[in-house]
């Protein structure tokens, strides 16, 4: 097998290859070689094995994962693959098996936890896209709404409908012909992803006879889902913000022969149940996880009753492999009684309890729709990436796609499912048959573009898939700058990405300037007259805006202790995992656009509120410029000991420069550009992208963060695409 592997000047991998399954291989062996240790971090983190290496404060994502059955779904999602697909998807992980030795030998991390490298197997590659988007659809703010219906009222169920605290986004847009200087179409954008270090996203180059593709790949997963440019057709996506995910609220059982059943629309019916055992490092014994699963679908709250494990004559394991062998004859064995047998034993002495069950499209269809990312690498127009992503799944997404004939694309691609109102809201009862899916998923929308077309998670195309939606701020800002342009090139298109408007100040600025002056001291009226003059711009170096945001974060705490939601600050009963969409301060911080407006708090305790917040922040030392708090931070499986080490950042979560944080309870922004792109399909060779970090996962090695400047700067990196100007690193046998 030869393989050609040639760097650009960002050390960025271009490789070449006599056919695809080479090339697969190929992209497999370079990732394992440049990105070793987070592959295997992914790898563990999908089969719910990292706490044996990272400590117990994995140990929840592990019971999860376990739990949610990710491991058990990628096995049966890979086989059903075509044969072509799954051939694909084994040269990658071939690759990987190759290249992991000689990559763990680069990376410090395995020396420092003392993980040796693994082995994946031909289905890792789906179980780390699974484990990737699991929580992309954002399942746990039904347990949020579900939990402000029950204690504030079913009226204030939506009232926090925003993307809230736990939520990917993206801003995307794309131009055509007739818009730009070359009369050629222009696809750009950013998605908007907790920053990872290494990072999420991996720019590479994939060429061989049969296509030659660039753009940005998901370490451990072969091809380029999400964004790529093949010279003549260029895509890209953004999250459709679509709602596919339901929780049900299941009534088990555990009958005195150990076996478990679950309260269906038909009555108790057997559910199956196996114990696996999670390897915590440092201590002495393992963690026993109950995993129980009903015709909805996994247990993933509750599943264990006082009495899990006893009796219920399955074996444990450590490893992902031998748990789900056990798994699988206990399901067998579970699985054999039909619902009228189960009804028929003696119940005397049943254990009954309440959980909570977690149905996902893959779980329930077996597929994932890996069959697209070949088919992707293949098109040479918008009519092959549109017939491509008809079989696409998880996650939902709006897709955008330009050809140099001028072809555009905008549609949604996915699997939403047909059901109930009330499944997209909250948890449902299992017990109803009203809340069944339906056998068909919904028909996907899709839009013409009109000079441009823009998403940025707000309403718009997908809004008949979902609940919560961005507001409309980043897709208004970008629509008001595309509008000002009939000649948009590369360059000037990257400057978008920049802008730091926040229109979402607005309302408290409203706020501000309702609050008469007479009703506040000498150093409160500064602070307004400061505000009411700022220019909204959300600047690094801006003392204006540090200003805004520490009266933002008083207006947040003061609301959030307010009467009118003291039955939302006790802690939720539900695992740690899924506290970011639980906690009522991030929640409120996150809607306080709406809630200054709308809510439960009177509009006279509000204006107190408001008036409150600029007497504390007045009273206090001046608010530093925002970028001396606005830091970036990134999550690493093993956190660097120098937390200084992070930058300051320009931008706000409603900004087109998205960096989230969590308005008064933290600066740092743990969400941000995960990538930014401008693919422009007049000459392939004046496209551009940037990743956070850099090409390389190794500490040390000169690419390792070496494109962080220019992100931060808001430039984007040359893609070069001319072989004589790369350097050619490896040719070889394998």
């Amino acid at each position: 097998m030869s393989i050609e592997v040639f760097r650009d000047a960002w050390g960025v991998p271009h490789l070449r290859a006599a056919d695809p399954l080479e090339l697969a291989h190929a992209q497999g062996l370079v990732t394992a070689r440049d990105r070793a240790w987070q592959l295997e971090v992914e790898r563990h983190r999908a089969q719910g094995t990292t706490a044996g290496f990272l400590g117990a404060a994995e140990t929840g994502w592990d019971t999860f994962v376990r739990q949610a059955r990710l491991a058990d779904t990628a096995r049966r999602c890979h086989d059903r693959l075509d044969a072509e697909t799954a051939t694909w998807v084994r040269a990658y992980v071939d690759g990987v098996n190759e290249g992991l030795a000689e990559g763990a030998g680069r990376a410090p991390e395995f020396a420092e936890t003392g993980l040796r490298p693994g082995r994946w197997e031909p289905w890792t590659p789906l179980a780390v896209w699974l484990s990737t988007h699991i929580l992309f659809a954002g399942f746990p703010t039904k347990l949020w709404r579900d939990r402000v219906a029950r204690r504030l009222g079913e009226e204030w169920t939506e009232l926090f409908a925003t993307d809230g605290p736990g939520t990917a986004g993206s801003n995307g847009w794309v131009v055509a012909g007739e818009r730009t200087a070359s009369g050629a179409a222009i696809v750009a954008g950013d998605p908007h992803r907790f920053i990872e270090a290494p990072g999420v996203y991996q720019q590479i180059r994939l060429a061989c006879p049969d296509y030659d593709v660039l753009g940005l790949a998901v370490p451990g997963v072969p091809g380029l889902a999400h964004f790529g440019h093949a010279g003549r057709v260029a895509w890209a996506i953004t999250n459709a913000m679509a709602d596919y995910q339901d929780l049900y609220r299941e009534r088990l059982r555990r009958l005195p022969d150990g076996r478990v059943e679950a309260l269906g629309p038909d009555g108790w019916e057997p559910a199956t149940a196996h114990t696996e055992t999670i390897r915590v490092k440092g201590a002495q014994d393992p963690v026993r996880v109950e995993v129980v699963e009903t015709a909805r679908g996994p247990v993933i709250i509750g599943a264990e009753d006082g009495t899990a494990g006893d009796g219920d004559g399955t074996s444990a394991a450590e490893e992902p492999g031998t748990a789900d062998e056990a798994a699988a004859t206990a399901d067998s064995d579970h699985s054999s009684e039909s619902a009228d047998a189960a009804e028929a034993v003696d119940t005397a002495g049943a254990v009954e309890w309440e959980a909570i069950s977690l149905r996902y499209p893959p779980r329930v269809t077996g597929e994932l729709g890996f069959s697209v990312l070949p088919a992707l690498l293949r098109a040479r127009n918008v009519g092959d990436v549109d017939r491509a992503l008809d079989g696409w799944v998880e996650p939902v997404n709006v897709v955008q796609a330009a050809d140099a004939d001028g072809g555009l694309l905008h549609r949604v691609a996915g699997h939403v499912p047909v059901r109930d109102r009330a499944n997209s809201l909250r948890v449902v009862p299992a017990w109803e048959a009203g809340h069944a899916w339906r056998a068909e998923p919904a028909p996907l929308p899709r839009a013409e573009v009109d000079g441009y077309a823009v998403m940025a998670n707000a309403r718009g195309l997908a809004a008949p898939l979902g609940v919560e939606f961005a507001p409309p701020h980043r897709a208004g800002r970008i629509a008001a700058l595309l509008d000002a342009s009939r000649s948009w090139t590369p360059a000037t298109t990257a400057a978008v990405h920049t802008d730091t408007d926040n229109p979402s100040a607005r309302r408290l600025l409203d706020a501000v300037r309702g609050t008469a002056e007479d009703d506040l001291s000498s150093a409160a009226r500064t602070v307004r007259a400061t505000l009411l003059a700022w220019d909204r711009r959300m600047a690094a170096d801006s003392t204006d805006a540090g200003l805004y945001t520490a009266v933002r974060g008083a207006v947040v705490r003061r609301l959030t202790s307010h009467e009118a939601f003291a039955e939302l600050r006790e802690p939720a009963p539900y695992p740690e995992l899924f506290l970011p969409w639980l906690a009522l301060g991030a929640r409120v911080g996150c809607a306080v656009e709406t809630l200054l407006v709308s809510g439960p708090v009177p509009a006279g305790d509000v204006a107190r509120i408001v008036r409150e917040a600029l007497e504390e922040v007045a009273a206090g030392d001046p608010p530093p410029a925002w970028g001396l708090t606005h830091r970036l931070a990134p999550w690493q499986a093993l956190p660097d000991a120098d937390d200084a080490q992070w930058p300051g950042l320009a931008g706000d979560h409603d900004c087109v420069l998205s960096t989230s944080s969590v308005p008064g309870y933290t600066d740092r922004s743990a969400r941000a550009s995960a990538a930014r792109y401008v693919w422009d399909l007049a000459d392939r060779e004046r496209s551009r992208w940037i990743v956070p970090f850099g090409a390389s996962g190794v500490p040390g090695d000169p690419h390792h963060r070496d494109q962080l400047p220019l992100w931060l700067r808001g430039e984007l990196a040359p893609v070069t695409t001319d072989w004589n100007v790369l350097v050619k690193e490896h040719e070889g046998a394998a």
